[in-house]
């Protein structure tokens, strides 16, 4: 049976963060039960990625967007009129031969999407239902005040969009096989960030505490919120399943 054929974008890669102190990211993410990745040679610059399976977050010592949604689809240079076909304004075209192939752009909300030719980090073993201290990863949420336009962006790249919804934090939700993606209005948070869905979330609140990690009660208290080391936002919430 053929395999069914990738989405324009490919499969989801990492959120790619540029932290002024990578150690300390690093040392974070640790503490919060992420695994190091073994990484390629594909970048020039410093790089190192921590995962807990599900996600992987990139951190690069470099200039740039960041956060950045990156993704990999092979075969970038043969892929570049299906890109402006969909709308996309390729700001950031690396093709050819002699160099990693890569491709940037930005969604309507300004938020940068970096698509790879090939992976740059393998895979971290984990039991298939190990998670971090976080829990287990949902989705990354981006402010966005025009929810429409960020629908109609997405939607030709892979995803399908759920009902808006106001519980337990105003967003819209999309779907798809390799990554989910939420808007929320820019007042409730200025950043992307990172959410998780678990029951105990007491039990999680403690453990933060125990390490030191301050975190503030959001979403009407179905939820607690803190930032990594690089000022990543990252969102816990309740899940009663």
């Amino acid at each position: 049976m053929a395999a069914a054929p990738l989405p324009l974008l490919g499969t989801f890669h990492e959120i790619s963060i540029a932290p002024h102190d990578i150690r300390a990211a690093v040392e974070f993410y640790e503490r919060l039960g992420f695994t190091q990745a073994t990484t390629s040679d594909a970048f020039s610059h410093p790089y190192g990625v921590l995962s807990d399976g599900r996600l992987s977050i990139g951190l690069h010592r470099r200039a740039g967007a960041s956060p950045t949604l990156t993704f990999v689809r092979p075969g970038i240079a043969r892929q570049l009129a299906a890109f402006a076909a969909a709308g996309i304004a390729v700001t950031t075209c690396e093709v050819g031969e002699e160099v990693f192939n890569r491709i940037g752009f930005a969604d309507p909300s300004g938020h940068a999407v970096a698509v790879l030719e090939a992976r740059t980090y393998s895979p971290v073993a984990r039991a298939a239902r190990s998670s971090s201290l976080c829990g287990h990863f949902a989705e990354v949420s981006l402010p966005a005040s025009d929810f429409a336009a960020a629908q109609a962006f997405w939607e030709p790249l892979g995803f399908v969009a759920a009902e808006e919804s106001h519980t337990p934090y105003p967003h819209l939700s999309l779907t798809s096989d390799y990554l989910g993606l939420a808007f929320h209005p820019p007042r409730l948070c200025e950043r992307p960030m990172l959410v998780f869905r678990d029951a105990g979330l007491q039990a999680r609140i403690e453990r933060l505490q125990e390490l030191a990690v301050p975190a503030s009660r959001v979403a009407g208290g179905a939820g607690v919120r803190f930032e990594g080391p690089d000022g990543t936002p990252l969102l816990l919430l309740e899940d009663p399943d």
